[in-house]
């Protein structure tokens, strides 16, 4: 057991680094439909909603200069024909709405429409809505199919829809990612494993048998041990989910999130966090929350009982805290930047992991004898543990970097402290570097032998980097390509004819922000959005819209695994005038081309903050990396796409809005 969980521990930390960041628009509106007969060949069909609980929906009757109404289309069918318009069977709310200084109509909680038809023939009636829901700080743009049978019965079975919302035109609605579910299930698996992760630090791990053993000499007979660990181990879970759960409410909008983790200060701070921590495993000092914490929860836990086991476990929290904090603190920030629910499923996650061997150890006792003793070979993982933190730290320093283009830490510099830290771990493990809580290693086990091995093998993969090699697997914990001083890979790329561009440069004017924005692999393009807007319609090209952020992992990974395919980067450069919108900007913009949002009535000062407003009313998602084609009079070419790094299918995306914007 223990050296699997060692092999675990050494490699939870890289992949946190590559947990999908996305955030998908949501569709708070369930529609469902029905169709009851009237008389004679007349139907009526009641089209119900079911909104969920702070949104609502629009009336179908709104005054102009208002949002959108809720309306209702039906496809031509020779079987049928309308009678009437369509009713609205709820009463609406009707209030007055400072941002659009009209008295405005609406529904909470849900809403019910009718329309009566008359059927020649048992036919299906095809059709679809139209709606904007509403948030506090937010509003959905959507749009949604359906399909009523209609047939001889008296009652005809409704057709249920589960589509996802469709696109029209500019309004585009579509989830920019499909596998949003997957996301949480791997990022819950990636908690998990951290939680096991945790159970090896000196901290945590002693603290098993000596936890047990305090729940098996208190209690009467094994069933009231065997209850109080489960309270144990619940408690666990629900101080460390409450801490997700915290994250989880304060984040407060769409585009809340990106500017925290994009900040100097939240990343500076987590920085020096884990350096700190990186020299405490080093044994550099030791790291002691304030005694009174614990002292006054151990107070609590004599007390026996129930209540005793929670107090057992919230001192077994706070004494953990000093070696788990690193594991804790990358969770929570890779939650923060996506799903509301994350940071909630991160923490459950961790402290599922993190708990069930208590309680198993406290249902059979006798598996206690199986338990590795503690000695060198936990300082040996704090040691380990402490050189994967450190370079995990530069993450947050590369962000502060990219962010405010202080240009103090480009690609390669990166990639050579790696190499450095690395190396050094390789060597600690051979024990040709001690610290100094090391215990004596006479020889070098199979494992600990393979475990070099492995992170020798790792620093080879990183050397081609340093000449701009785009190394995918981990391009998300890494700079941008733009950022690398020379660029040898895509020099010789061109050299050899590999990415064939054309001879005059794609540009019609000089590119706003040109002077700290770059693209990546020498492409050419805008970072305002009217300016590419205006190029395109010269050049009669089609304009390509990457809608992303300085510390958006994804986007990196998409540059890295999917642009740097030489038919992807020739097909950018060569049929597309491209912009990039970065959403987490800071630069201000001068007061002149400030824009104030339709959302929430802000005025959007950044270059950042006006394209994140731009993205989510225009699109409705704010999520990064995502793409969309437009032709020259702004309309959708196919359908928008976030983050898939399927090369394939990129270049069909790429070619399939190529074809169609010939043909308009």
């Amino acid at each position: 057991m223990k050296k699997n969980l060692f092999k675990l521990l050494a490699f939870t930390f890289l992949a946190l680094g590559s947990i999908s960041i996305k955030a998908q628009v949501e569709d708070p509106i369930s529609w469902s439909f029905k169709a009851s007969k009237i008389d004679g060949n007349k139907y009526e069909i009641t089209i119900s909603a079911s909104i969920d609980k702070d949104w609502h929906l629009y009336s179908t009757k709104l005054p102009d200069g208002g949002p959108l109404p809720t309306s209702f289309t039906f496809k031509q069918n020779p079987d049928f024909k309308l009678i009437g318009g369509i009713k609205e069977v709820t009463k609406a709310i009707t209030e007055h709405d400072a941002i659009f200084n009209l008295d405005l109509s609406f529904f909470a909680n849900k809403a019910e429409f009718s329309q009566e038809v008359e059927i020649t023939n048992p036919t299906e009636i095809n059709g679809s809505i139209e709606y904007q829901a509403c948030y506090s700080d937010k509003c959905l743009y959507l749009e949604k199919d359906f399909t009523v049978a209609i047939g001889k019965e008296a009652i005809a079975e409704a057709v249920s829809q589960t589509s996802e919302p469709q696109k029209f035109d500019i309004q585009q609605t579509k989830s920019a990612e499909k596998s949003g579910g997957s996301s949480l299930l791997i990022f819950f698996l990636v908690s998990f494993a951290a939680g096991l992760a945790g159970l090896l630090t000196p901290c945590v791990f002693p603290m098993i048998p000596m936890t047990v053993s305090f729940f098996m000499n208190k209690q009467g007979n094994r069933f009231n041990a065997f209850m109080n660990a489960m309270v144990f181990g619940l408690s666990i879970i629900a101080i460390y989910t409450s801490i997700g759960l915290l994250v989880s409410l304060t984040n407060l909008g769409a585009n809340f999130a990106s500017q925290i983790t994009s900040h100097w200060i939240t990343n500076l701070i987590f920085f020096v966090l884990f350096v700190a921590f990186a020299a405490s495993f080093f044994g550099l000092f030791e790291i002691v929350l304030p005694g009174s914490l614990a002292n006054k929860a151990d107070s609590k836990v004599d007390k026996g009982g129930f209540i005793g086991s929670f107090f057992m476990a919230l001192t077994t929290v706070i004494v953990s805290l000093s070696c788990v904090g690193p594991i804790v603190g990358a969770l929570l920030v890779e939650a923060a930047s996506g799903l509301g629910a994350k940071p909630i499923i991160g923490m459950f996650g961790f402290s599922l992991a993190f708990s069930i061997p208590f309680t198993l150890f406290a249902i059979f006792p006798s598996w206690l004898n199986s338990l590795p003793r503690s000695g060198g070979w936990m300082n040996s993982v704090k040691v380990v543990l402490g050189f994967i933190v450190l370079a995990f730290s530069l993450k947050f320093l590369m962000i502060i970097d990219d962010t405010y283009h202080w240009g103090f830490l480009g690609r390669d510099v990166y990639l050579a402290i790696w190499i450095s830290i690395f190396t050094l771990m390789g060597f600690y493990l051979l024990g040709k570097i001690k610290f100094k809580n090391d215990s004596e290693l006479k020889h070098v086990g199979v494992f600990r032998l393979l475990l070099a091995i492995a992170t020798f093998a790792f620093v080879i993969y990183l050397i081609p980097g340093m000449i701009g090699a785009p190394l995918k697997s981990i391009s998300g914990l890494l700079p941008p390509q733009s950022t690398h001083s020379f660029d040898l890979i895509t020099a010789i790329n061109k050299s050899k004819g590999a990415v064939k561009v054309e001879e005059k440069s794609s540009l019609c004017e000089t590119p706003k922000y040109a002077d700290f924005l770059h693209l990546p692999y020498g492409l050419e393009g805008y970072f305002d959005y009217n300016q590419a807007l205006a190029c395109a319609k010269a050049q009669k090209k089609p304009l390509f819209i990457d809608f992303v952020g300085h510390s958006c992992a994804n986007c990196k990974e998409m540059e890295a695994k999917v642009w740097s395919d030489p038919r992807v980067l020739e097909k950018l450069q060569n049929n597309f005038v491209i912009v990039a919108l970065y959403i987490d900007e800071r630069k201000e913009l001068p007061e002149s081309e400030w824009v104030t949002s339709k959302i929430d009535g802000k005025a959007k000062k950044t270059i950042g903050k006006r394209n994140a407003d731009f993205q989510v009313s225009r699109f409705n998602i704010n999520g990064q990396p995502y793409y969309v084609l437009l032709d020259n009079n702004e309309k959708t070419l196919v359908e928008p796409r976030g983050y898939n790094t399927d090369v394939e299918a990129y270049l069909k995306f790429l070619d399939d809005a190529i074809n169609e914007f010939k043909k308009r």
